[in-house]
């Protein structure tokens, strides 16, 4: 029986999480940490996820000592999850990270970390399979077509482009041999010209309870090959989070992705 950590517990996701960690018959919650001054502090962990006491108080820190676990599964912000790091750097436990939102100096920390650690900005089976279809079709249809990447999430997401967006754009940019850093365009208000070829344009819309929509039109002169992954239900997230818990624990130090999970 792995025993997993949740961080981020009594948010969207972590809710969900813990719904999916509770039927799961190798994993087994040991820890919910949530926000300093969240009023869940203190109060059992089933009860703002499914409705009913699971043993499990939550917590507004990760004490290792009081709660030993052998992998964090970690969706909060980029400063907690970085602190976190540090943590299970010190008590050589694992991480499964589903933060978005990192700078350069951040990922550089998960890059060199001593732990093994799962870090992707989307864990759904679905996106890492539309990774896969994005980057073949990338190399097929090269340069010569407009690459637009359009995103939607609800109304209470901060970070836009979000990191799926982005990750999809890195995937095809390497792909055409570009740095998305380079050619990746998200604002065009105010620009009087045509589109500047071989930059990938981003649209981020934001509103209401939109899981996730992303979609990469790849727009040629007389046809237009597009990607879309829908996601209708936070589940789908939390369910790749836990088998890259159970398969991230007793890898060797390093940072995978859900590639690597699903061995593709």
């Amino acid at each position: 029986m792995i025993r997993v950590a949740i961080a981020g517990a009594s948010g969207r996701m972590g809710r969900a999480l813990l719904e999916a960690l509770l039927t799961s018959e190798d994993l087994r919650l040991v820890c919910a940490i949530v926000s300093p001054g969240d009023p869940a502090v203190g109060t059992d962990a089933g009860l703002f996820s499914v409705g009913k006491a699971i043993g499990v108080l939550a917590t507004d820190s990760l004490d290792v000592s009081s709660a030993e676990f052998d992998v964090l599964v970690d969706f909060t912000t980029p400063v907690s999850a970085s602190a976190h790091l540090k943590i299970c750097e010190t008590h050589s436990k694992a991480m499964v990270v589903g933060t978005t939102g990192f700078d350069g100096d951040q990922i550089l920390a998960f890059q060199q970390a001593t732990v093994p650690i799962v870090l992707a900005a989307n864990m759904s089976i679905g996106v890492t399979v539309c990774l896969k279809l994005l980057k073949q079709a990338a190399l097929a249809l090269g340069q010569d077509v407009d690459i637009e990447i359009t995103e939607a999430h609800h109304r209470f997401k901060k970070d836009a482009p979000s990191g799926t967006a982005l990750e999809m754009g890195r995937v095809v940019a390497c792909a055409t041999d570009r740095v998305l850093d380079d050619c990746g365009v998200y604002d065009r208000s105010g620009q009087l010209n045509e589109r500047v070829k071989g930059t990938i344009g981003f649209s981020s819309l934001r509103g209401g309870d939109i899981i996730g929509d992303h979609t990469v039109t790849f727009a040629g002169l007389g046809e237009r090959v597009e990607i879309t992954h829908k996601a209708t239900n936070r589940m789908t997230f939390a369910s790749g989070a836990l088998r890259a818990a159970s398969w991230i624990v007793g890898r060797k130090p390093g940072m995978y992705s859900m590639e690597d999970v699903l061995d593709l």
